[in-house]
């Protein structure tokens, strides 16, 4: 699967992704998130004392995985740095996308809403590494 195919597979639905990122000690952390892609980032909020957003803030280098868990299989890994905002503008509008994308429409301004609020981060992972395996059990 090339970038460009990876895009589809990232946008499309509901699929959770997996991201990893290093604790102070070095540790690695893994947490489900949802997320959307906005102006060639992944974008995805937490709040500011979540071990994310903690480990993000000391070391903003993280990886994604999103998978297909069901055959034919497939998965996408983006590695890349994460920057933070508190934004709450801009913060509000992509928790409000990223309500719409999970919950629908509907639900999606109570999302937004609950999440565009001071203590929450926006959350942008630039994508400088996609890796990208379609039809893994063929």
């Amino acid at each position: 699967m090339t970038r460009d195919e990876a895009m589809p597979f990232l946008t499309t639905g509901t699929r959770t992704g997996k991201l990893a990122t290093i604790s102070a000690d070095g540790s690695p952390h893994v947490a489900p998130i949802w997320f959307v892609h906005d102006d060639g980032d992944l974008v995805f909020n937490t709040w500011h004392t979540s071990v994310k957003a903690k480990n993000l803030t000391s070391h903003p280098r993280a990886s994604l995985v999103v998978d297909l868990e069901e055959p034919p299989y497939a998965f996408v890994i983006v590695r890349g740095t994460v920057s933070l905002t508190d934004d709450l503008d801009e913060l509000r509008h992509l928790a409000t996308s990223i309500g719409a994308r999970y919950m629908g429409a509907v639900p999606a301004e109570e999302f937004g809403a609950r999440n565009g609020v001071e203590g929450e981060l926006l959350a942008r992972l630039h994508m400088d590494k996609v890796v990208a395996h379609g039809d893994v059990s063929a």
